[in-house]
């Protein structure tokens, strides 16, 4: 079944003292673009985080972000009270002023702060892994909710195409008439006799150079082939793109031989409806 490229996967995980929150989206492309933002002591996590997303999804400019708070009683940064001591000493021999004034000015100063080295927690690394395989879980199903609105819009294409494609044949017997009723006037104008096998001939090759059967088949042959793709088990979305440019050709051809305007409009509006689909096919997996 078709599945669109746009997606979006969220999933929280609470651990005694850290909440974990991994989000995922996607957006179309032609190949897998994978960014990740990661806490730094996950960077080297960061090809097992790749791999897991590589292997369930296929294609999309995915951006995948983990989040780590902390909720627990210890902060990541503590105060050096050996040098905050020695800050206010000093400044206690150049003025004589509130030690509250004074702690305020030393907290701001180099090196008051240290920062504890977090580092990466077996328990917490499981955690992650689950809440990436979740998110990536949702944004699969989002994908798959998201392509069942582009069939319904890809068979609508497909219809309108083979509806007027359908009624093109309407027009064929007109357009042979006024292929002769042209050259019989062509031919009073230059006032001459002409054989009237000769003239058959000449009527055969004209009509031969804009016979468009089968450019008919052939687009309907193709329209025939992108709804039992369409319809496939997989997602194939680069092989749906290959068939509509097939029916552009097709469509293009028949509009240089219609040498009719209705047949001409219909071509248009034939145009004018696989843009639509070729529009939504840049979306699709």
């Amino acid at each position: 079944m078709i599945q669109s490229m746009t997606g979006f996967g969220r999933c929280v995980r609470q651990l005694s003292d850290k909440a974990i929150t991994v989000e995922i989206k996607s957006l179309n492309s032609k190949s897998l673009d994978l960014n990740l933002r990661l806490p730094s002591y996950y960077r080297e996590k960061e090809l097992t985080l790749r791999n897991i997303v590589q292997l369930l999804l296929e294609r999309g400019k995915v951006d995948l972000t983990v989040y780590i708070e902390n909720l627990g009683s210890t902060t990541p940064a503590e105060l050096n009270e050996v040098i905050v001591n020695q800050y206010i000493v000093q400044m206690q021999k150049i003025v004589d002023g509130d030690k509250t004034e004074l702690l305020k000015m030393a907290v701001r100063m180099p090196d008051a702060m240290q920062t504890r080295k977090e580092e990466a927690d077996a328990v917490e690394w499981e955690e992650v892994e689950i809440a990436v395989r979740e998110a990536v879980r949702q944004l699969i199903d989002f994908r798959a909710s998201e392509g069942r609105v582009l069939y319904e819009e890809f068979k609508l294409r497909v219809v309108n195409i083979q509806s007027l494609l359908e009624k093109i044949p309407a027009f064929e017997t007109e357009r042979v008439e006024m292929v002769k009723d042209r050259l019989h006037k062509a031919i009073t104008a230059l006032k001459e006799t002409v054989d009237e096998n000769r003239f058959e001939q000449e009527l055969i090759y004209y009509l031969e150079k804009y016979d468009i059967a089968e450019e008919k088949l052939r687009l309907s042959n193709h329209l025939d082939y992108f709804m039992e793709n369409l319809n496939s088990a997989d997602s194939n979305g680069k092989k749906l793109g290959f068939i509509a440019q097939e029916l552009g050709r097709e469509i293009n051809t028949i509009g240089s031989k219609a040498n009719h305007a209705g047949m001409q409009q219909l071509v248009v509006q034939m145009k004018d409806e696989l843009e639509k689909l070729k529009e939504q096919l840049l979306n699709a997996l």
